[in-house]
């Protein structure tokens, strides 16, 4: 018995021990991975890149300076297409649609087919342009011989201008049939069957369709809306109290919901003359380029319009907003030493208004911050990270 419970105790002490010894082996194996992952937080705050690297890669520097923020004045609104460029496709007379060659989306040129329509008038329509040319062509003839008998004095006078006369309306009839089929797609000179080619009315983008191949068509049918997209308006609402501090050719800044941490340029280019009864507001027109054809019809945002004069405000240390980037949460710069390399500063940011930022604490003025290329220095501060983590 007493063998036995001595054993016990033996057993329970050794697992003990070793319920402790894998404790502290996982306690140990814990704090060394937290202090690695410490030690990995740790990021480089310098990029040495050489002048010649520094030229390639597009970067390019500017000293820290004090400035006055621009006073701004926000309007809600949203991108819409410019009328000037935008047309609808239709079709000049009733026919029936007999090919469609474009979809939502598509680019096209101005003259470009994107429909053919079969039309029965066609037909009518060239047989009377013909039978029309013919009579011109025996009016014309026939006062081309009087007036030779005139000038020989065989004819007489009253003859030749009753022939000019009707070769002159022959011709005009001739012409109107001619403008008939030219306003209908259709070549007056040349060959065919019944078949009229609709084509686009101007260069751009396809942003609706309404065309199915057998349909049906008249001259009131929209079959496409086409749009020229390289400028678009974004239409801003400002508050009637707010009247006297926008001015037409006023810089603007628009910030879309789309793209939350781009910012759109463009000028205030008109200012409605008309308040809207139920909302109490006016409609500033604003033109903004859009190359790239990135903005979409319809983007909804807030325009920043410069108003006032900034000379009044205090000047505080500014940036150019493209000189800030996000590294691991933070905002930061890269300022240039004296030996040329790229140092990584944390800043704390101010207001912003009109492309720039204000910058409460981070940078010195004369200090040269890179306002191009800063995200290259990025990438290479952080693929010397993970190779150093290889």
């Amino acid at each position: 018995m007493k063998n036995a419970l001595l054993s016990a105790v033996l057993l329970s002490t050794l697992a003990a021990c070793s319920c402790k010894s894998g404790k502290d082996a996982e306690a140990v194996k814990e704090e060394a991975h937290h202090d690695d992952a410490e030690g990995h937080d740790e990021l480089p705050r310098q990029v040495k890149l050489a002048d010649a690297e520094a030229r390639r890669a597009g970067i390019k520097t500017a000293p820290v300076k004090r400035g006055a923020l621009a006073s701004t004045l926000s309007l809600t609104g949203e991108i819409v297409a410019e009328p000037d460029r935008t047309a609808r496709l239709s079709s000049a007379t009733p026919g029936r649609l007999e090919q469609v060659l474009f979809n939502e989306g598509s680019t096209v040129k101005r003259g470009d087919v994107m429909a053919t329509v079969r039309v029965p008038d066609v037909g009518r329509l060239r047989g009377a342009y013909a039978a029309a040319g013919s009579r011109a062509r025996a009016a014309r003839t026939n006062a081309a011989r009087l007036a030779e008998l005139k000038a020989s004095g065989l004819g007489s006078e009253q003859a030749l201008v009753d022939a000019e006369a009707d070769a002159k309306a022959q011709e005009a009839e001739l012409h109107a049939l001619g403008e008939q089929l030219s306003a209908i797609g259709v070549n007056a000179d040349s060959g065919g069957g019944f078949i009229v080619a609709l084509r686009a009315p101007l260069s751009g983008v396809v942003v609706s369709r309404d065309a199915v191949v057998g349909q049906p068509i008249t001259p009131e049918a929209v079959l496409a809306t086409v749009v020229d997209l390289s400028e678009v308006w974004f239409l801003g609402r400002i508050f009637e109290k707010d009247l006297t501090r926008l001015k037409a050719g006023a810089n603007a800044e628009i910030e879309l919901n789309a793209f939350p941490k781009e910012h759109f340029h463009g000028a205030v280019d008109y200012v409605s003359q008309q308040i809207d009864p139920a909302a109490r507001t006016l409609t500033a027109r604003i033109r903004v380029s859009n190359a790239d054809l990135r903005l979409r019809l319809g983007l909804f945002g807030r325009a920043h319009v410069e108003q006032g004069d900034a000379s009044t405000v205090t000047p505080q240390l500014v940036v150019p907003r493209d000189a800030i980037v996000d590294v691991g949460g933070k905002s930061v710069v890269f300022i240039k030493a004296a030996d040329g390399d790229f140092v990584m500063h944390e800043v704390t940011v101010g207001d912003s208004a009109m492309d720039d930022v204000q910058i409460l604490s981070g940078v010195s003025e004369g200090e040269e911050v890179v306002v191009s290329g800063v995200f290259t220095l990025k990438s290479l501060l952080l693929k010397s990270t993970l190779a150093e983590d290889e």
